[in-house]
């Protein structure tokens, strides 16, 4: 309409009003993305403020600093992968339910896997996550390796190698959705058979 300025481009679109948890949630979910484009050192909170479509007056309300934010949306990633997978069991259905977590979350997932990983001010939590994943694995795969020294590198392999598995399949675009546990379960039991003593195997 005539005397009415339009918009100027180049600034943020103006923001909506929400309840502050949606408000939370919807800069957790954009700090993923930004952070797993770029990880945690490269990537700023201008950025992150961006890819939320906020100002970044409006992003310090719900997070102190980029370490906070940070840690934030990493606690965010693991709440995620913990209502899918769960924490108990070393099973059939566990890669399926990586897979799906990771689908669902894939920046998360990248976040918590690969970036997190090479960040020292929050190794702890991955280490956390790592000790807890061997220490499930451990458990469960005792059932099928004798207790000693490749019990306890298969605890340790087959976490790894499934999540970098998962990852790299992310990574190609998620090929073949219905197959991809099926092909990951395949060489995880290649590694349990490298475990077993050749005298137990049939």
């Amino acid at each position: 309409m005539a005397g009415q300025r339009a918009p100027s481009g180049g600034g943020p679109e103006p923001v909506t009003r929400m309840r502050r948890a949606e408000r939370r949630e919807q800069i957790l979910g954009a700090a993923s993305r930004a952070f797993a484009r770029t990880g945690y050192t490269a990537t700023g909170l201008d950025e992150v403020a961006a890819e939320a479509g906020i100002t970044k007056v409006l992003l310090y309300r719900h997070f102190e600093s980029k370490a906070d934010l940070y840690r934030a949306a990493l606690d965010r990633a693991c709440g995620h992968l913990a209502e899918s997978v769960g924490s108990d069991n070393f099973d059939d259905n566990s890669i399926p339910a990586l897979i799906r977590a990771a689908s669902a979350d894939p920046d998360g997932f990248r976040l918590l896997f690969h970036h997190a990983a090479r960040e020292p001010e929050f190794r702890d939590l991955v280490d956390t996550l790592s000790a807890a994943s061997s220490e499930v694995a451990q458990r469960n795969l005792a059932q099928l390796i004798p207790v000693g020294p490749w019990l306890d590198w298969a605890a340790r392999v087959i976490p790894a190698f499934t999540t970098e598995a998962v990852i790299a399949w992310l990574d190609a675009g998620q090929p073949d959705p219905e197959q991809a546990a099926a092909r990951i379960s395949q060489a995880v039991h290649g590694v349990i058979q490298a475990a077993v003593p050749a005298t137990d195997q049939r």
